[in-house]
């Protein structure tokens, strides 16, 4: 097993004021040719979008663009038709992230989209996320489910697969050879999860602080990790995490 650390302040840096942005990988103006992805996985951006800010529409393509809101809202709205005036799911309008929630869009032949922070005084927390689909092509799609957090305590939630496991755990859909999990952890909650060594393992520690196998990570903070047959997870302070689970 060989794992890598890279420290939050490692990061890439944006400022644009009404967006804050840390950038895991190069992105936009933040380039560094020693990250420029891990696997598929190839943005892992934390953004803080002021209030009544956002982002105007905008075009993706061949991309697996994944959402995640750790506090406030974020309304979405695309070319398919997802959160137009008047549509809604369980009761909420359609294209509205928030906390527990995770969104997936697979942008495939090409989609439009705009994401805003609608609210007046709060601002939006939230990791946007880029994938590398394993076929280009595909019909854009839009999918949508919350995960509420009794889901995650103390263990890790399959919350994107590719389509069969997907379907079998209740995760969204994603057109990669890739699995996403998302965790909470405190005191003594820990947890394991079998890996096949040929893969590639992400961890990326959303807040708090978290142990993964002897190494001590805090907010911000990523271990990318090779030739693996088990993470262990353990000593969570308030921790929330994901895992990508990724071919090499």
């Amino acid at each position: 097993m060989t794992t890598q650390l890279i420290k939050s302040s490692d990061r890439g840096y944006a400022d644009h004021g009404w967006l804050k942005s840390f950038h895991s990988f190069s992105f936009a103006d933040y380039y560094d040719p020693a990250r420029m992805g891990f696997g598929a996985l190839r943005v892992i951006n934390e953004d803080r979008v002021a209030p009544g800010r956002g982002f105007g529409t905008h075009g993706h393509r061949d991309m697996e663009i994944i959402s995640y809101v750790l506090s406030g809202e974020l309304a979405h709205k695309d070319s398919m038709g997802n959160g137009e005036r008047g549509a809604a799911q369980n009761g909420k309008e359609a294209g509205v992230i928030r906390p527990g929630d995770v969104q997936r869009m697979s942008a495939g032949t090409g989609v439009m989209h705009s994401e805003f922070n609608h609210a007046k005084d709060e601002t939006t927390h939230f990791l946007q996320i880029w994938i590398q689909p394993d076929r280009r092509g595909i019909a854009p799609s839009y999918e949508q489910k919350h995960f509420d957090p009794a889901s995650k305590r103390g263990k890790l939630r399959l919350v994107a697969a590719n389509d069969g496991e997907a379907q079998a755990q209740g995760a969204v859909t994603i057109h990669a050879d890739a699995k996403l999990y998302a965790g909470l952890f405190d005191g003594a909650e820990s947890a394991e999860l079998a890996l096949d060594p040929a893969r590639l393992a992400y961890i990326h520690v959303v807040r708090g602080a978290l142990t993964v196998n002897g190494q001590a990570l805090t907010a911000g903070d990523a271990l990318q990790v090779r030739a693996a047959s088990r993470l262990s997870l353990s000593a969570g302070h308030d921790a929330e995490v994901l895992v990508f689970d990724l071919a090499a």
